[in-house]
């Protein structure tokens, strides 16, 4: 199929290769260590984290318990290991678990903790509920455009399930610009060993504007625009007798 260079719509029948089971491992390692640079670059995790996770976390302290967050979808775990970093730093007793139905990315981002301490598992989140976990904050990273409306549908409602006040996903926003921009800043990666460049070009071509996933997200949560052609898809829900301390951004 002809591919729609104007990315008028979005390109929901091609695969990313990182995804074929069959890939090359190497590549595939090669992969998430270079999203471990290219998502603190771009992905704007440390705005979102000042201003709607740290306010939960520092709640949860408040009420002399540890704080728990939820990486649904990991990867590699990079951003599953700054949150847990910022938070330390910042003096929050927080719980990270990182969760993949992957089992080479549970492996890959296991063997890569470098001591964060994170609780990685190769699960889905379905499997999280169904055993009754929760979780002050839920997040993920890049996954929304992988799946198709049935998943994304249920991933929001594991989600909200799974999370006591906040739940954060953060995925690309559909732009001829970000393609671009993308596609001259990959060049040095067109003969290495990686499926960053053509995998980051096919997601962006895969991902939504916000008006079509306004579209598709249930009553409740709110999509909106952040900085470096990001889409933020936030849902707050404060317990019963609990103030919701999130901000918008």
């Amino acid at each position: 199929m002809k591919k729609d260079l104007l990315l008028r719509r979005r390109s929901t029948g091609e695969a990313e290769l990182m995804d074929d089971p069959d890939c090359d491992p190497v590549a595939l390692g090669a992969t998430y260590r270079l999203f471990g640079v290219i998502n603190p670059l771009v992905a704007s995790w440390r705005p979102i984290y000042r201003s709607r996770i740290r306010p939960v976390l520092r709640a949860a302290a408040l009420e002399g318990r540890v704080a728990t967050l939820l990486d649904v979808g990991c990867g590699g775990g990079d951003v599953a290991r700054c949150l847990a970093r910022w938070a330390k730093r910042d003096g929050i007793d927080l719980t990270v678990t990182a969760i993949d139905p992957d089992r080479r990315a549970h492996a890959w981002a296991e063997a890569h903790d470098h001591g964060a301490g994170i609780d990685y598992r190769a699960q889905s989140s379905t499997e999280l509920v169904v055993a009754g976990e929760r979780f002050d904050v839920v997040v993920s990273n890049h996954v929304l455009h992988h799946l198709s409306s049935t998943e994304l549908a249920e991933l929001l409602t594991d989600s909200a399930a799974l999370a006591r006040s906040l739940c954060v996903h953060n995925d690309l926003r559909r732009s001829r610009v970000a393609w671009l921009l993308y596609w001259v800043a990959t060049l040095p990666l067109v003969r290495t060993r990686t499926f960053a460049r053509f995998d980051g070009l096919l997601s962006i071509r895969r991902s939504y504007r916000p008006d079509e996933l306004t579209r598709a997200v249930p009553a409740g949560w709110c999509v909106t625009r952040q900085r470096f052609f990001r889409l933020l898809t936030v849902l707050s829900q404060p317990e019963p007798g609990r103030t919701s301390l999130s901000q918008p951004s």
